[in-house]
Protein backbone atom coordinates (compact mmCIF):
# COMPACT_ATOMS: atom_id res chain seq x y z
CA UNK A 1 0.00 0.00 0.00
CA UNK A 2 1.34 3.59 -0.63
CA UNK A 3 1.17 6.52 2.20
CA UNK A 4 -0.28 9.43 1.26
CA UNK A 5 1.73 12.46 0.76
CA UNK A 6 0.40 14.16 3.60
CA UNK A 7 1.61 14.46 6.31
CA UNK A 8 4.09 11.84 5.78
CA UNK A 9 6.96 11.84 3.29
CA UNK A 10 6.65 13.38 0.15
CA UNK A 11 8.03 10.43 -1.81
CA UNK A 12 7.88 10.03 -5.83
CA UNK A 13 4.68 8.25 -7.00
CA UNK A 14 4.64 4.76 -6.50
CA UNK A 15 7.13 4.13 -3.75
CA UNK A 16 6.23 2.83 -0.71
CA UNK A 17 7.60 4.75 2.55
CA UNK A 18 7.99 1.32 4.31
CA UNK A 19 10.19 -0.17 1.60
CA UNK A 20 11.80 3.38 1.02
CA UNK A 21 12.57 2.99 4.86
CA UNK A 22 13.79 -0.70 4.46
CA UNK A 23 16.29 -0.03 1.74
CA UNK A 24 17.74 3.13 3.37
CA UNK A 25 18.52 0.92 6.33
CA UNK A 26 20.59 -1.26 4.21
CA UNK A 27 22.71 1.55 2.82
CA UNK A 28 20.77 1.98 -0.62
CA UNK A 29 22.03 5.44 -1.59
CA UNK A 30 18.65 5.64 -3.72
CA UNK A 31 16.58 5.03 -1.20
CA UNK A 32 18.71 8.02 1.01
CA UNK A 33 17.68 10.34 -1.75
CA UNK A 34 14.01 9.79 -2.01
CA UNK A 35 13.72 10.30 1.80
CA UNK A 36 15.78 13.07 1.44
CA UNK A 37 13.88 14.60 -1.64
CA UNK A 38 11.18 13.78 0.31
CA UNK A 39 11.10 15.87 3.44
CA UNK A 40 14.41 18.42 2.59
CA UNK A 41 12.04 21.42 1.24
CA UNK A 42 9.82 22.01 4.43
CA UNK A 43 13.05 20.96 6.47
CA UNK A 44 15.10 23.71 5.45
CA UNK A 45 11.69 26.04 5.13
CA UNK A 46 11.69 25.51 8.78
CA UNK A 47 15.17 26.15 9.54
CA UNK A 48 14.88 29.53 7.19
CA UNK A 49 12.09 30.82 9.15
CA UNK A 50 13.71 30.39 12.25
CA UNK A 51 16.63 32.29 11.73
CA UNK A 52 19.24 29.12 11.03
CA UNK A 53 22.56 30.52 10.37
CA UNK A 54 23.09 28.40 7.17
CA UNK A 55 19.86 26.75 6.88
CA UNK A 56 20.92 24.41 3.82
CA UNK A 57 24.13 22.93 5.75
CA UNK A 58 21.98 22.93 8.53
CA UNK A 59 19.64 20.76 6.51
CA UNK A 60 22.27 18.66 5.71
CA UNK A 61 23.08 17.90 9.18
CA UNK A 62 19.45 16.94 10.25
CA UNK A 63 19.42 14.18 7.32
CA UNK A 64 22.89 12.92 8.66
CA UNK A 65 21.97 12.08 11.77
CA UNK A 66 18.53 11.10 10.65
CA UNK A 67 19.93 8.90 8.16
CA UNK A 68 22.31 7.78 11.01
CA UNK A 69 20.10 6.73 13.25
CA UNK A 70 17.68 4.89 10.91
CA UNK A 71 18.38 1.63 13.09
CA UNK A 72 17.14 2.65 15.87
CA UNK A 73 13.69 4.76 14.29
CA UNK A 74 10.90 3.05 15.07
CA UNK A 75 7.55 3.91 13.67
CA UNK A 76 5.52 4.74 10.43
CA UNK A 77 5.66 7.39 7.83
CA UNK A 78 4.20 10.14 9.96
CA UNK A 79 6.10 9.32 12.64
CA UNK A 80 9.45 8.99 10.24
CA UNK A 81 8.29 13.53 9.49
CA UNK A 82 7.77 14.31 12.71
CA UNK A 83 11.10 12.40 13.53
CA UNK A 84 13.22 14.68 11.80
CA UNK A 85 11.81 17.90 12.18
CA UNK A 86 12.58 17.14 16.22
CA UNK A 87 16.21 16.67 15.15
CA UNK A 88 15.78 20.07 12.83
CA UNK A 89 14.26 21.97 15.86
CA UNK A 90 17.05 20.67 17.91
CA UNK A 91 19.59 21.71 15.73
CA UNK A 92 17.94 25.48 15.23
CA UNK A 93 18.03 25.51 18.82
CA UNK A 94 21.56 24.80 19.14
CA UNK A 95 22.45 26.67 16.45
CA UNK A 96 20.99 29.57 18.03
CA UNK A 97 22.53 29.09 21.30
CA UNK A 98 25.84 28.50 19.34
CA UNK A 99 25.91 32.08 17.74
CA UNK A 100 23.84 33.29 21.66
CA UNK A 101 21.23 35.19 19.52
CA UNK A 102 17.16 34.88 20.03
CA UNK A 103 15.54 34.02 16.71
CA UNK A 104 15.15 36.03 13.88
CA UNK A 105 12.72 35.35 11.12
CA UNK A 106 13.20 36.08 7.29
CA UNK A 107 10.63 36.06 4.39
CA UNK A 108 10.98 33.58 2.03
CA UNK A 109 12.49 34.14 -0.96
CA UNK A 110 11.17 32.83 -4.49
CA UNK A 111 13.79 29.66 -4.00
CA UNK A 112 12.53 29.09 -0.24
CA UNK A 113 9.37 28.91 -1.31
CA UNK A 114 9.29 26.67 -4.76
CA UNK A 115 11.37 24.39 -2.33
CA UNK A 116 8.00 24.46 0.82
CA UNK A 117 5.50 24.91 -1.82
CA UNK A 118 2.79 21.66 -2.29
CA UNK A 119 -0.86 22.06 -2.33
CA UNK A 120 -2.99 25.31 -2.68
CA UNK A 121 -3.68 25.68 0.97
CA UNK A 122 0.28 25.23 1.44
CA UNK A 123 0.90 28.00 -1.02
CA UNK A 124 -1.42 30.56 0.23
CA UNK A 125 0.15 29.99 3.49
CA UNK A 126 3.51 30.50 2.56
CA UNK A 127 2.16 33.17 0.51
CA UNK A 128 1.37 34.85 4.18
CA UNK A 129 4.59 34.11 5.49
CA UNK A 130 6.13 36.11 3.13
CA UNK A 131 4.53 39.03 4.20
CA UNK A 132 6.49 41.80 6.14
CA UNK A 133 4.16 41.73 8.81
CA UNK A 134 3.94 38.11 9.57
CA UNK A 135 7.79 38.35 9.86
CA UNK A 136 7.40 41.18 12.22
CA UNK A 137 4.62 39.45 14.31
CA UNK A 138 6.46 36.26 14.13
CA UNK A 139 9.99 38.28 16.01
CA UNK A 140 7.23 39.65 18.83
CA UNK A 141 6.58 36.09 20.07
CA UNK A 142 7.80 33.85 22.59
CA UNK A 143 10.48 31.86 21.14
CA UNK A 144 8.12 28.58 22.13
CA UNK A 145 5.09 30.12 20.56
CA UNK A 146 7.24 30.65 17.46
CA UNK A 147 8.49 26.99 17.19
CA UNK A 148 4.64 25.68 17.94
CA UNK A 149 3.30 27.79 14.96
CA UNK A 150 6.38 27.17 12.70
CA UNK A 151 6.59 23.49 12.74
CA UNK A 152 2.77 23.89 12.32
CA UNK A 153 2.60 25.89 9.12
CA UNK A 154 5.78 25.60 7.84
CA UNK A 155 6.62 21.87 8.91
CA UNK A 156 3.00 21.36 8.53
CA UNK A 157 3.31 18.71 11.80
CA UNK A 158 -0.05 18.33 13.78
CA UNK A 159 -0.32 19.27 17.10
CA UNK A 160 1.25 15.59 18.28
CA UNK A 161 4.26 15.68 16.27
CA UNK A 162 4.98 19.04 17.36
CA UNK A 163 4.59 18.25 20.59
CA UNK A 164 7.10 15.02 20.41
CA UNK A 165 9.42 17.78 18.35
CA UNK A 166 9.88 20.37 21.42
CA UNK A 167 9.73 18.46 24.16
CA UNK A 168 6.61 19.49 25.75
CA UNK A 169 2.76 18.25 26.39
CA UNK A 170 0.22 18.21 23.75
CA UNK A 171 -1.46 20.53 26.26
CA UNK A 172 0.82 22.99 26.49
CA UNK A 173 1.56 22.88 22.46
CA UNK A 174 -1.98 23.61 21.88
CA UNK A 175 -2.06 27.04 24.49
CA UNK A 176 1.39 28.15 23.33
CA UNK A 177 -0.85 27.80 19.38
CA UNK A 178 -3.86 29.72 20.58
CA UNK A 179 -1.56 32.07 22.46
CA UNK A 180 0.97 32.56 19.16
CA UNK A 181 -2.47 33.36 17.01
CA UNK A 182 -4.08 35.39 19.80
CA UNK A 183 -0.67 37.78 19.27
CA UNK A 184 -0.49 37.25 15.72
CA UNK A 185 -4.12 38.53 15.30
CA UNK A 186 -3.61 41.85 17.89
CA UNK A 187 -0.29 42.52 15.54
CA UNK A 188 -2.32 42.17 12.22
CA UNK A 189 -5.48 44.42 13.87
CA UNK A 190 -2.59 46.90 15.07
CA UNK A 191 -1.50 46.77 11.58
CA UNK A 192 -4.65 46.96 9.79
CA UNK A 193 -5.64 50.03 12.44
CA UNK A 194 -2.04 51.81 10.83
CA UNK A 195 -2.42 50.80 7.44
CA UNK A 196 0.18 48.81 6.54
CA UNK A 197 -1.36 45.60 6.00
CA UNK A 198 -2.87 45.12 2.35
CA UNK A 199 -4.97 42.62 1.33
Amino acid sequence: MVMSEHPGVRLRPGLDFDEVLVAARRGDPVAFRDLYDGLAGRVCGYLEVNGASDAEDLTSEVFLRAFRGLDRFEGNERQFRSWVFTIAHHLVLDDRRRRNVRITTSPFDDVAEARVAGGDVESEAIDHLRSEWVTDALAQLSPDQEAVLTLRVVGDLSVEQVSVAIGKPVGAVKALQRRGIAALRRHMDGALGEGTVTR
